[in-house]
């Protein structure tokens, strides 16, 4: 089954976010190698367990500090929305980033995390979309079991 590449126009609010961060660019034949090194690491030594004032459950893949557009590099974190970093998180590995407040593509991707999420990219990619290469994020919604399912990616718009 495909991406459905339909998405929704929203507005939300600036978001703290709490995580891991590498930079990286999409012309780094390493990226997605590095990008799971990063997701792997987040889950296997606990810097999600770690992080204090989350305000949901879910976790964040975020795209940010782009250096111009697609072909450059940017800064990606694997992190959670916490209420306020004056709460002191214990963690000293934790990075902090903003969430731009704006207006953004609104995507649901439902499938096979791993290749849904690629194969979301590439389409993505390819789409005339006014960017504004702010703050790009994916949130991972888990269900009841402990799996995720549905992803809801948010693409900053001019």
């Amino acid at each position: 089954m495909g991406v459905n590449m339909n998405y929704d126009i929203v507005k939300l609010e600036q978001k703290l976010v709490a995580g891991l961060r590498i930079r990286t660019s999409n012309g780094n034949p390493d990226t997605p190698k590095d990008i799971a090194s990063l997701w792997e690491k987040f889950f296997r030594d606990g810097v999600y367990q770690s992080i204090e004032h989350k305000v949901n459950d879910s976790t964040i893949g975020l795209y940010t500090n782009y250096e111009n557009d697609v072909a450059g590099e940017y800064d990606m974190l694997v992190c959670c929305e916490i209420d306020d970093k004056n709460n002191q998180n214990t963690n000293t590995e934790l990075e902090y980033e903003i969430i731009s407040a704006g207006t953004y593509a609104k995507f649901i991707v439902i499938g096979d995390v791993k290749n849904a999420v690629s194969d979301f990219w590439m389409k993505l990619w390819n789409m005339n979309l006014n960017r504004k290469y702010t703050s790009d994020f994916e949130e991972y919604h888990m269900d009841e079991e402990g799996n995720c399912n549905e992803i809801h990616i948010y693409i900053a718009l001019q």
